[in-house]
């Protein structure tokens, strides 16, 4: 199974959200944030937040690029809980059991999107509000393919 952590490729995320993911944090889209949003709402960070920003599960920061990678099946458990706190502290629901179903819902929905890619596969996410809500697309950037003797030191070690 595959998640995605944050990754900084310079320090913008730092200026541009008003919480930043740290990086090589697990992350999802974290679209529900936005769901009962409108333009009003789309302000300042707030709109960078919503355009294109990732949520690290344990900041609730927000992050532009992530790095898909391998997770471990203890690891998900761990995060769909994690999640369910947070949908219980601030999105008002009743308890973890009743959060838990949403959470994995949340998480298995980014498994979803990173298990098509190979490792080191970077996304981004973009939003928009549309009549039917909050619309989002991924853009997927492959890894680079360096020739191994771009690397590699050739000769013997005997000469």
């Amino acid at each position: 199974m595959k998640l995605a952590i944050a990754t900084h490729l310079d320090e913008s995320d730092t200026r541009v959200f008003a919480n930043h993911a740290r990086t090589g944090e697990w992350c999802i889209s974290g679209g529900f944030e936005f769901s009962n949003w409108s333009q009003g709402d789309l302000v300042g960070k707030a709109r960078q937040a919503f355009s294109n920003g990732w949520i690290g599960l344990d900041t609730g920061g927000r992050v532009t690029f992530v790095a898909v990678t391998a997770v471990e099946p203890v690891e998900i458990e761990r995060l769909t809980d994690q999640l369910a706190q947070h949908f219980v502290t601030y999105y008002g629901a009743p308890d973890i059991d009743a959060a838990r179903p949403v959470a994995a819902e949340e998480i298995a929905h980014m498994a979803d999107l990173c298990d098509e890619h190979e490792d080191g596969t970077l996304l981004t996410v973009a939003r928009e509000l549309t009549d039917a809500g909050v619309r989002e697309s991924y853009r997927a950037i492959q890894p680079q393919q360096a020739e191994l003797d771009q690397f590699a030191v050739h000769g013997s070690l005997d000469e």
